[in-house]
C-alpha cells in the first residue's frame, strides 16, 4: 500500500501555479527598471522639446523689439535673477556652434544639500547684432520620484496576476483534469479479486485516452494472470496432495508389516516424518498463494475472545504435553472485521509458535483488546533474528518440527488487512504484537 505524506507531496494542479507565479514575479520585477528607462526617455524628450520651444520664443521676442545695449544689459541682469532656469549672457566674439543638450546634478538653492537633476539646452543667439549664449535648464527630478509609484503599481498588478492564476487554475484546470481524477478514483476502487475489469469514461483529450487504454490493457492482463494463478493453486492442491496421501498410506501399510527389522522400521518412520513435513509445507505454500491472491474475500464481524478460546481448546493437548501455563488478559466483546479462516490461522500459528519454541513448565501470555493482540512465551534466553523472522522457511531452532512458514503466513494475513506486526524480547519473554 502506498503511503502518501501530505507534508511532502504536492498536488499536480498546484505545481505549474508556483512556476507561473515565480515567472510573473521575475518579469514584473524586471519591468520596473524597464518602465523607468522608458518613462525617463520620454520625459527627457519632452523637456528637450520644451527647452527648444523656450529658446525659439526668446529669439522671436527679441527680434520684434528695438532696444539699446545699455537697457538690454540691465534687462538681462534682471531677467537672469528672476528666471533661474534661463541664463542669457553676451559673448566677446561670435561663435558658430550648434545647440547641445546636457544633464547636470546640482542643488536648487544655496541652503539645500540635496542635488536635483536638470536637463539643459546650450544655444547661441544674435541680439542687436551681437552674440549671446543662452542656457535653458529644467528640473527633471519628477522622473526620479515616479520610481516608487511604478514599483507600487507593478506590485498591484502582480497581486492581480497571482489571484487570476489561482482562480483560473482552479476553474479551468479542475475541469481539464476531471477525466484524470475519475480514472484515479476507479483505480483506487478496483479490486483484483472481483475479477471485474474497469470501463473508463471516454474523453476528447488524447493523453487521458491513451492513459485509460494502457490501464485497461494492464488490468485485463492482471485479471488473466490472477485467474491463471488461482487455477494453478487449485490444481496444485489437488494434484500434489493426492500422491502424497497415497505415499503416506503405503508407508503406514509397510509399518504394519511384522517382518520388518528394526533398522527398516526406523528408515520407514523417518520417511513417514519427512513426508508429513512435505505435506504440511505444500499445504502452507498453497495457503500463502491463496492469501497473496486475495482468494479469502468473505468477511464478517468475528468475536475475538470466542475465537481465542476455541484455539486454546483445540491446542490444549500440545499445551498440556509441555505443562505450559496460560495467562490471559482478555477484553470481552471485541469484534474484528475479517475472514474467519484467516483469523483462525493467524491465532493458531502464533499460539503454535509459542508452544513449539517454549520450554517445559513454561508459560504463554495472551492479551488482546480492540486495538492490539499480543502473544508472549518463555523460551530461549536470547532475542530472535528479526531480519529473517517473518521470511519463508526461516526457523529459530532446528529442534522444532516447524515448516518455517507459520510466521510468514501470519505476516501475509496482517498485510492483507493492513495490520502491523512486530516482535521484541522483553523480560525473558518472546513477544509478538499485532496492531489492528
Amino acid at each position: 500500500m502506498v503511503q502518501v505524506t501530505n507534508g511532502k507531496m504536492n498536488k499536480l494542479l498546484n505545481t505549474p501555479l508556483k512556476a507561473f507565479t515565480l515567472y510573473a514575479l521575475l518579469v514584473l520585477a524586471g519591468s520596473i527598471p524597464a518602465y523607468y528607462y522608458i518613462v525617463n526617455r520620454i520625459w527627457l524628450s519632452e523637456i528637450d522639446l520644451h527647452n527648444k520651444f523656450v529658446k525659439r520664443k526668446i529669439e522671436t521676442e527679441f527680434s520684434k523689439i528695438v532696444i539699446n545695449d545699455t537697457i538690454l544689459t540691465q534687462s538681462l541682469g534682471l531677467w537672469n535673477r528672476i528666471e533661474p532656469g534661463i541664463d542669457l549672457r553676451p559673448l566677446a566674439k561670435s561663435v558658430q556652434k550648434s545647440d547641445s543638450l546636457y544633464t547636470v546634478m546640482r542643488a536648487t538653492n544655496l541652503h539645500s544639500r540635496h542635488s536635483n537633476r536638470f536637463r539643459g539646452l546650450s544655444s547661441y543667439l544674435i541680439i542687436n547684432g551681437k552674440p549671446y549664449h543662452l542656457t535653458v535648464e529644467t528640473n527633471v527630478e519628477e522622473a526620479d520620484e515616479i520610481i516608487s509609484e511604478i514599483a507600487f503599481v507593478t506590485f498591484g498588478f502582480f497581486v492581480l496576476l497571482v489571484i487570476g492564476f489561482i482562480v483560473l487554475n482552479q476553474r479551468i484546470s479542475a475541469k481539464l483534469w476531471q477525466p484524470f481524477y475519475k480514472t484515479l478514483h476507479q483505480i483506487k476502487a478496483f479490486d483484483l479479486s472481483s475479477q471485474r475489469s474497469i470501463v473508463f469514461e471516454k474523453t476528447n483529450i488524447l493523453e487521458f485516452e491513451e492513459l485509460n487504454g494502457s490501464l485497461q490493457k494492464l488490468i485485463e492482463k492482471n485479471i488473466s494472470s490472477y485467474q491463471e494463478q488461482k487455477e494453478f493453486t487449485e490444481n496444485a492442491s489437488h494434484e500434489l496432495q493426492t500422491p502424497l496421501a497415497i505415499i503416506q498410506s503405503k508407508l503406514d501399510l509397510l509399518l504394519q508389516n511384522e517382518a520388518l527389522t528394526g533398522k527398516e522400521s526406523e528408515i520407514i518412520e523417518a520417511a513417514h516424518k519427512a513426508l508429513a513435513r512435505t505435506s504440511r509445507i505444500n499445504k502452507n505454500l498453497l495457503l500463502l498463494a491463496k492469501i497473496e491472491n486475495q482468494q479469502f474475500v468473505d468477511t464478517e464481524a468475528i468475536n475475538l475472545s470466542q475465537l481465542m478460546s476455541d484455539s486454546l481448546e483445540f491446542l490444549s493437548e500440545h499445551i498440556e504435553a509441555k505443562n505450559i501455563t496460560i495467562e490471559k488478559q482478555v477484553e470481552q466483546g471485541v469484534f474484528i472485521e475479517g475472514n474467519r479462516i484467516l483469523l483462525e490461522i493467524l491465532i493458531n500459528n502464533l499460539l503454535l509458535n509459542a508452544i513449539r519454541h517454549n520450554v517445559e513448565n513454561g508459560k504463554i501470555g495472551v492479551e488482546f483488546s480492540k486495538h492490539r493482540f499480543i502473544v508472549s512465551n518463555t523460551g530461549h534466553n536470547h532475542s530472535l533474528n528479526t531480519a529473517n523472522l517473518f521470511k519463508r522457511f526461516s526457523t529459530s531452532s532446528a529442534e522444532t518440527p516447524s515448516s518455517g512458514l507459520g510466521l510468514a503466513i501470519v505476516k501475509q494475513i496482517c498485510n492483507r488487512y493492513h495490520w502491523q506486526i512486530h516482535y521484541n524480547f522483553d523480560q525473558q519473554l518472546h513477544c509478538f504484537f499485532v496492531a489492528f
